[in-house]
């Protein structure tokens, strides 16, 4: 089975935040982890990154997603038309909140498929804290009643960076990823 990372944009790298420390423990449970930069980390145009996610995939349909803000964005997308294991969504949304970088992404030019993306996997699990500053909780929640996720919810742990309360690591992760295995 396969864990893909996805990270965020503005810059965002697969050496950011709690990536490294969550992909090697994944890695520990035996899966097969892709853990890479992907193209266009600045705005993370939703064609780009699907197209990256397409490469790396290969018609894989073993895979877990784990998607950070954009990287949340691009797993629901990417689960509208493809059979998954399951995915984590970490500081998802649903709309650009207003922001042009965020618009001009693409992600947001076609409704959700709400249906479609809960019915190509066994599962989703999303996490999401009240003081993200970039993401209101109240986007978490929508996208949480539509996809009914096992959803944890945090008082303090903002946008889940390196910079925030205990962002290098995130251990709650990696244990609701082993329930599910």
């Amino acid at each position: 089975m396969k864990a893909l990372f996805i990270h965020g944009n503005g810059g965002c790298t697969a050496s950011h935040h709690w990536y490294k420390s969550a992909a090697g423990e994944l890695s520990g449970l035996g899966l097969d982890v892709i853990l890479e930069t992907f193209p266009d980390n600045i705005i993370a145009h939703q064609d780009i990154w699907l197209d990256f996610m397409e490469e790396q995939l290969n018609g894989n349909s073993d895979v877990i997603l784990i998607g950070h803000s954009s990287g949340a964005l691009a797993a629901m997308r990417y689960a509208e038309s493809h059979s998954l294991v399951g995915s984590v969504l970490v500081s998802a949304c649903h709309t650009d909140l207003g922001d042009p970088n965020e618009k001009a992404s693409g992600f947001y030019d076609a409704p959700w498929q709400w249906g479609a993306i809960k019915a190509n996997q066994q599962w989703i699990i999303q996490f999401h804290s009240e003081d993200d500053h970039l993401i209101t909780v109240d986007e978490a929640r929508y996208v949480r009643d539509q996809l009914t996720p096992d959803y944890h919810e945090f008082k303090d742990r903002g946008h889940f960076m390196a910079s925030d309360s205990g962002g290098k690591y995130f251990p709650e992760l990696v244990e609701a990823i082993k329930q599910k295995l």
